[in-house]
């Protein structure tokens, strides 16, 4: 038996789909992913405090809430690779114990300038996590009907973590001081680190080939480029020199690295993975569900909080049937492929979503929270139906050789829809409501540009008129702000409507039980088992391969 043999021999009988361990391996990865979705989102209620603590300038303050997706985003693709080749479990635990220090350097940051730098090293150590909790998932459960359950779970985890980030940050902003909510995530990655020692089987690849230096600084400066044009251009406009400048170098780096992965013998991305219908179809359903939704967080968080003057706990917790909702769908999501086919659950779980948007749009100033209620849990429902599908769809279709590639694949895709939903229907959102707002005469024009800025300068804390006058431009602006979310999740809603058909058709030969791809098919195939169900037809259907 050959050394590569071996390595592979060991890395994959470290458990059996009769092996227990699986289930903890399991709550191990959904504990590290879930840690993630909370991180990103739970600063944005940390702000105010630490402006008032630090004094940061205005650069600084966007600095501080950037650089995080900006590491994070740009190094996804090379650590999914690197944890191919220097294994999975290794990664994720040198990446639990940097992220835990660095958690400490930035809940204790002296300057602006300490916690730009110690937001980074957080991305820097998230990017090492984030692929390798799914490809280690990935690779454990072995059965193709747990793997579903098992990678669905882990993916909608971290998909509906970023709802916790609020009630979190909230219940800690209320009794202790900003860097609590950093601190917090200390002793639970110290446990992920000591449970993960113990009960984390190692994976890898075992003949990665020869890492291409040269597609490292590509694929970074590509990603980083077209995601911090991306993010400027969605706070500073398209007007700004440094969106084009960013572009350009970011699309630039991207076309040379990927002509370059087709031409070398071990590319850091395996451009034949999108030869692979089913590999493709969930990838693009997963952008498309995240970059028409990513703008409904923003908007919400900004309705209650603003809007209805809820606190930042009150507003979090508003939020959270969505996930908890999600939660509870994932099981439901299992049990409806064999039955109906992975492309009508994914078509399924995108209507659903796109249902309870239309649901979500029909908001006022006044409504009734129980009228929400509904919407919202249908939404966590949907999102459940559709990345438990999409995400498993996507693992099972690539040998478990490039796991960590083609998880960090996924991952990147989720990160810019994010970023480019926040750009493009974010951007929507606050010209629909300049659009609107129409002030009544003789208000000053100081408080008139605030309240042309954003619904926070006319309304609660941030107005700046009193009395009957200050009313009535809060009755505006908030009457403005309203109309806004109904036009941006009605545009959302008609995006996934149109995802969910694209959806069907790409999927729709998948089959519902996707056997182990061999090496040979990486790209090509995935066979299901005879009598397995492929959307209402008889029978194992092959995806077409490369």
């Amino acid at each position: 038996m050959t050394k590569n043999q071996q390595v592979a021999q060991s890395a994959q009988t470290s458990t059996t789909p009769s092996d227990p361990r699986r289930w903890a391996v399991l709550a191990i990865c959904c504990v590290a992913a879930a840690l993630l979705g909370i991180d990103t989102s739970v600063l944005n209620y940390a702000i105010p405090s630490l402006v008032t603590d630090l004094k940061p300038s205005g650069t600084e303050i966007l600095w501080i809430a950037d650089i995080y997706g900006f590491a994070l985003g740009g190094l996804l693709v090379v650590m999914g690779n690197l944890g191919d080749r220097i294994g999975r479990k290794k990664l994720l635990l040198l990446g639990a114990g940097a992220f835990g220090v660095a958690s400490v350097l930035t809940a204790y940051a002296a300057s602006p300038e300490m916690l730009i730098g110690a937001r980074a090293l957080l991305g820097v150590a998230g990017a090492t996590i984030m692929p390798s909790t799914l490809s280690i998932v990935r690779n454990v459960f072995t059965d193709p009907r747990e793997r579903t359950t098992a990678v669905g779970i882990s993916g909608g985890v971290g998909a509906g973590s970023f709802a916790l980030g609020p009630v979190v940050g909230g219940a800690l902003l209320d009794h202790f001081w900003w860097g609590s909510v950093f601190l917090i995530n200390v002793p639970v990655l110290l446990a992920v680190v000591i449970a993960g020692a113990i009960v984390l089987p190692e994976s890898r690849n075992p003949d990665p080939g020869r890492l291409d230096w040269i597609s490292v600084p590509l694929s970074i400066a590509g990603l980083l480029g077209v995601i911090f044009a991306i993010k400027t251009a969605a706070r500073d406009g398209v007007h700004e020199p440094s969106v084009w400048i960013a572009a350009a170098i970011g699309v630039g780096c991207l076309i040379v690295f990927l002509r370059r992965q087709t031409r070398i013998a071990s590319p850091l991305l395996d451009i034949r993975l999108f030869r692979n219908p089913a590999f493709t179809g969930s990838i693009s359903a997963n952008l498309v569900a995240i970059f028409a939704s990513a703008s409904l967080s923003l908007a919400f968080s900004l309705y209650f909080q603003v809007v209805r003057g809820w606190s930042p706990l009150m507003a979090g917790l508003a939020l959270l049937p969505g996930p908890l909702s999600a939660a509870f769908a994932a099981p439901l999501s299992s049990a409806l492929v064999p039955r109906i086919g992975r492309a009508k659950v994914v078509a399924l779980g995108l209507v659903l979503m796109s249902v309870s948007m239309v649901g979500l749009g029909l908001v006022t100033p006044d409504s009734s929270y129980w009228m929400l209620l509904p919407a919202l849990i249908v939404n966590g429902a949907g999102i459940t139906l559709t990345f438990t599908v999409t995400f498993d769809t996507a693992m099972a279709s690539v040998p478990k050789e490039g796991a960590g590639a083609a998880a960090a694949i996924s991952e990147t895709a989720m990160e810019l829809g994010g970023a480019l939903g926040i750009a493009v229907l974010g951007s929507v959102l606050t010209g629909v409501y300049r659009n609107g707002l129409d002030l009544p005469a003789g208000v000053p024009a100081g408080a008139a540009q605030a309240a042309r800025e954003s619904v926070g300068g006319a309304v609660g804390p941030g107005a700046q008129l009193s009395g009957p006058m200050g009313r009535q431009v809060a009755e505006t602006a908030s009457q403005a702000f309203t109309h806004s979310m109904h036009v941006t999740t009605l545009a959302g809603a008609g995006l996934i409507a149109v995802a969910a058909v694209i959806a069907f058709c790409t999927l729709r030969g998948v089959p519902a039980v996707i056997d182990e791809p061999t090496d040979e098919k990486h790209g090509g195939k995935a066979e299901g088992k005879p009598g397995d169900v492929a959307d209402g037809t008889d029978g194992a259907r092959e995806l077409v391969g490369s």
